[in-house]
């Protein structure tokens, strides 16, 4: 029971689920994902270099915001490598400003109201750092990590850097997760393994399902048969 819908942020997604106890593999997105669990209240969901497989409880209900690659850490804070690979509670970054959210949100919150939480550390940051979200196109759309560097005007270290702090890594590892979802979204469309290896910018069907099978744990056809 997962929907999910456009947030009131560009780029970012409302997502709502129900579970029924069963294991559940996210797969790496580059994303920070505020989240509201019936159990464990605010949390924060840092980026994965690999699947992360969730356990909750049958009946736990889950609103979560996805933010966009590069955007989560002007809304939480920190640089998005201190969160890497991990779920932490909100008070553990906000301290006292994450209990009054909580308390504002109440016991059954709302997509728009979680939105409007973000929305407001935006503002009050700024907006997030404009490098994000260009790099994190620039890479989805195929761009190698040089072209990239260049087209941003960094050199590779400093873009390493940046990338490490807006993304939780370096541009290669988001390039190569955002290659796996690209994959993926085609595959899920019907088109073959080989041609989808091809047109995503693998080496070969080979290559694809290596590197499918090292980032989430299993192969594409067990992904796209789940």
């Amino acid at each position: 029971m997962y929907r999910e819908r456009p947030a009131g942020i560009a780029g970012a997604v409302l997502w709502t689920a129900v579970s029924d106890g069963s294991p559940t593999r996210v797969l790496p997105d580059g994303c920070l994902d505020l989240l509201w669990s019936s159990r464990s209240g605010l949390l924060v969901a840092g980026p994965d270099r690999t699947a992360y497989r969730s356990h909750a409880v049958a009946g736990e209900r889950w609103l979560g915001l996805r933010l966009p690659p590069g955007v989560g850490p002007a809304v939480f804070g920190v640089p998005a490598d201190e969160l890497r690979d991990r779920r932490v509670p909100l008070t553990s970054l906000w301290g006292r400003a994450a209990d009054e959210v909580a308390e504002r949100l109440g016991e059954r919150p709302t997509g728009v109201a979680l939105a409007a939480v973000a929305t407001g550390r935006l503002a009050a940051a700024g907006g997030p750092d404009p490098l994000g979200p260009r790099v994190a196109a620039l890479l989805a759309a195929g761009r190698p990590v040089a072209a990239a560097a260049a087209e941003v005007g960094l050199g590779p270290r400093l873009l390493h850097r940046r990338s490490r702090a807006l993304f939780g890594y370096g541009p290669k590892t988001l390039a190569r997760i955002l290659r796996m979802r690209r994959a993926l979204a085609l595959a899920r469309t019907g088109v073959g393994l080989a041609e989808v290896a091809a047109r995503a910018g693998y080496a070969d069907q080979a290559h694809l399902t290596r590197d499918v099978r090292e980032l989430t744990g299993v192969a594409p056809g067990a992904l796209l048969a789940g």
